[in-house]
């Protein structure tokens, strides 16, 4: 399989095996009008698999989106062919308005301005900042 490079666009790179198509739909990737690859399974020495994003257009993402999902992923930014910049993303500490707290108990669900706060409780382990419940994908 051959997929070309980009001129100017982002790269996620280094997700989790099978983790690609719900960063994609949690960044909201499918709401763009660009040419978007997304790679699955592909052979890495470091990971054993990966998948990979390719954007080919220069847009804003949501960095802790993808901490959450894929905490040792990579963003490359490239411009004329070349990468610029390369971010390693680390899990965020809290996640305000990612997901949704479950807790049907929850002030979240019925006080609908109330933002949905998350936070770090453990490698991975995120709770409800109002009724400590456990966040679930």
């Amino acid at each position: 399989m051959n997929v070309d490079g980009i001129k100017n666009g982002i790269v996620i790179d280094h997700i989790s095996a099978g983790k690609a198509m719900q960063l994609y739909r949690m960044l909201g990737l499918e709401r763009l009008d660009c040419c978007i690859a997304v790679i699955q399974n592909v052979q890495s020495n470091k990971m054993g698999k990966k998948d990979i994003i390719k954007i080919d257009s220069d847009i804003h993402i949501d960095l802790d989106v993808i901490g959450f999902i894929s905490p040792d992923a990579t963003v490359n930014v490239i411009r004329d062919a070349r990468i610029i910049d390369k971010k390693h993303i680390a899990p965020p500490k809290r996640l305000v308005d990612i997901i949704r707290c479950k807790n049907p108990r929850c002030i979240t669900t019925t006080e609908q301005e109330i933002r949905h706060v998350f936070i770090q409780t453990g490698r991975g382990e995120y709770r409800c900042v109002y009724c400590d419940t456990k966040a679930t994908l």
